[in-house]
């Protein structure tokens, strides 16, 4: 059946923000006095909450010091995420042709929305996205509660919604709350990581939803 609404990861999947990412994590490593992260090992990270990055990047011996991390993180990306953020060059156009569609277009993202929006409002995107879930206002993924409540919000059937994201976490979300995935190559996931996930088109970036069949204008 022709899809309705289409969700959206945010980072890897409509933008690369790994320099701001990098930068915050290296700037609340430093003052913790942990050693610099290397750049592949923090754009490896990308997509996790934040808990999860600091455990992922020094250990679990320092989920303790996660407030701490957190703060340092905020206070840095405050400075930086939105400038340093860069949307993929085909993303306008397609967020544009999908509009043109009459599909309803949401994002659900472990990125909170304070810096979501802004950098949306970098290309003027921010109206074309009727539902933000951030990091901070449902349970973190795989937890599929943002993703269900942004089904939710935008009014439409889980049947009629696809879920775009570039990580395993993505597809394990979607695959939770019963919503059919797309995945995309534009971050560090290969594509046979999605081997095991019932996916259902991959594809390198997301101007290629216009070419699925799924995917065409709404009566």
């Amino acid at each position: 059946m022709p899809i309705q609404t289409i969700i959206f990861d945010f980072d890897y999947t409509l933008v690369d923000s790994a320099r701001g990412t990098i930068d915050g994590v290296n700037y609340a490593f430093e003052k913790m006095g942990l050693p610099i992260a290397s750049d592949a090992a923090v754009r490896r990270a990308i997509g996790l909450s934040l808990p999860d990055i600091l455990t992922r990047l020094a250990g679990d011996a320092y989920a303790k010091r996660v407030d701490e991390f957190t703060h340092l993180f905020l206070q840095r990306a405050d400075e930086t995420m939105v400038a340093l953020a860069e949307f993929y060059a085909e993303v306008p156009q397609t967020v544009k042709a999908l509009q043109g569609l009459g599909i309803h277009l949401a994002i659900v993202s472990q990125k909170t929305r304070r810096y979501i929006q802004p950098i949306l409002e970098k290309k003027n995107l921010l109206e074309a996205f009727e539902v933000i879930v951030g990091g901070g206002d449902a349970a973190y993924k795989p937890d599929p509660e943002g993703l269900l409540l942004a089904v939710a919000q935008t009014g439409s059937l889980s049947e009629n919604c696809l879920y775009v994201g570039d990580s395993v976490t993505d597809a394990e979300t979607a695959r939770r709350a019963g919503i059919t995935f797309v995945a995309v190559l534009a971050g560090v996931t290969p594509r046979t990581a999605f081997e095991s996930y019932d996916v259902y088109a991959i594809l390198e970036d997301v101007s290629g939803l216009l070419s699925l069949e799924s995917v065409r204008r709404l009566q």
